[in-house]
């Protein structure tokens, strides 16, 4: 690119943090401003999978994460009766190039965070500011503020392309999609971390039940200390009784579903007991929104939960947004008219994640376990290989690997 650009990004979370690291190698500013008065490790755990860890160590970050998290080694489903229904090796230990780590998602952000404050410097990133108008023009766009605590008009911000990264909630989204909704189909989630010695060999992603009764996900984030306890987080997810939406992000209650879970005493793990160990209990709806046909408005594009918002299904969110990232600062970097690399971008992301939203909301990784429901009438089995082959559930498994960009021959 012959002239430098300025890029400003709204959002510090980890697609927009991914991006600025992304365009700093690439040798093009940025600046972040983020609504958030101040960073903290906020929030439960994440499942870094394999195509998401090729981007931070692309980044330079893939190390610190590996060292802060626990690598995973097989994911396993299992069904309300604690049978396991199918197993797989996972990671390194599936010979992928990259890991699969589990780790707690304000870890991460605090990994990234720290290395964007040492790449950029401190004040390329501004905290305190809500995004809440922008103007174009032929030369650029500008973005108006107020701040967060106090609600005081902030000082305008100038720059020739604004990436949004800010969430699924996006504010830029909002201006620009004013009349859209969240996509709420009437499930429920909580998620919380609880400390405790480790579930089979401590490093297996356990699915359990499934979502039309009752399912939950739990994977260790971080390493057994001195006294042989690990951090495990853990996601319940359950159809809500009439179906209204609940608050984003709010403080969960331990009564309102552990009532399904009271007999899952298996020989290999109890339930209730891990769910009432829990020091941290949240609650969130399964929403995302409809794909969009169009993320791009002259100077200005959605990345990551902005662009494409999806169920909290399968762990690839966080891996969608730093594709998002790398995709866009190489069209930035090779393609001389910036706005011509915001159009390629959403050209060659689009389609990809679209797909996946549907994926997410159809037939995501525990697909699986409803499958086996249905034929076996929801009851133990002796023989499972009576109702389906470990070759045919191995198949299902394949198949969401490839729609998210995470097969194995991908990754070599």
């Amino acid at each position: 690119m012959s002239d430098p650009i300025s890029v400003a990004i709204v959002g510090a979370g980890i697609a927009g943090l991914a991006v600025a690291l992304g365009l700093r190698q690439r040798g093009i500013n940025s600046r972040i401003y983020e609504v958030a008065p101040e960073v903290k490790e906020l929030g439960v755990g994440i499942t870094v999978l394999p195509h998401a860890m090729r981007e931070l160590t692309m980044l330079g970050l893939g190390p610190a994460t590996a060292a802060a998290g626990v690598e995973n080694s097989a994911s396993a489903f299992f069904n309300r009766f604690g049978q396991l229904i199918y197993k797989e090796p996972r990671g390194r230990d599936a010979s992928y190039f990259y890991p699969e780590v589990g780790i707690h998602r304000g870890r991460l952000h605090a990994i990234m965070y720290e290395a964007a404050l040492e790449q950029l410097g401190a004040d390329a990133i501004v905290l305190n500011r809500r995004c809440v108008g922008l103007d174009q023009d032929p030369s650029g766009v500008t973005l108006h503020f107020e701040e967060t605590t106090s609600g005081r008009p902030g000082e305008p911000a100038r720059a020739h392309l604004v990436l949004a990264c800010d969430g699924i909630n996006s504010a830029v989204r909002r201006q620009l999609y004013p009349d859209e909704e969240l996509a709420f189909e009437g499930i429920n989630t909580w998620r919380g971390v609880a400390r405790s010695r480790p579930i089979l060999d401590g490093r297996t992603y356990i699915r359990i039940g499934s979502i039309r009764s009752a399912k939950i996900v739990i994977y260790p984030i971080r390493r057994a200390d001195k006294s042989g306890l690990q951090e495990i987080n853990w996601t319940v997810e359950m159809p809500m009784a009439g179906g209204e939406k609940n608050d984003w992000n709010k403080p969960g209650k331990l009564e309102d579903f552990i009532g399904s879970f009271e007999d899952w005493h298996f020989d290999w793990i109890d339930v209730p007991a891990l769910l009432r160990a829990s020091h941290v209990l949240l609650e969130y709806p399964m929403v995302d929104k409809a794909p969009i046909p169009r993320w791009t408005f002259g100077r200005v594009t959605f990345v990551g939960d902005a662009a494409h918002p999806m169920y909290q299904r399968g762990s690839n969110g966080a891996a969608q947004a730093l594709i998002d990232a790398r995709t866009i600062a190489n069209f930035l970097r090779d393609t001389k008219d910036p706005l011509e690399a915001l159009g390629k971008y959403e050209s060659a992301r689009r389609p990809a994640t679209t797909r996946i939203v549907h994926t997410n909301r159809e037939t995501p990784p525990d697909v699986i376990n409803i499958k086996v429901e249905e034929l076996t009438g929801d009851k133990p089995f002796d023989d499972l290989d009576r109702f389906i082959s470990q070759n045919e559930l191995r198949a299902l498994s394949d198949n969401y690997k490839e729609i998210a960009g995470f097969a194995r021959d991908d990754l070599r």
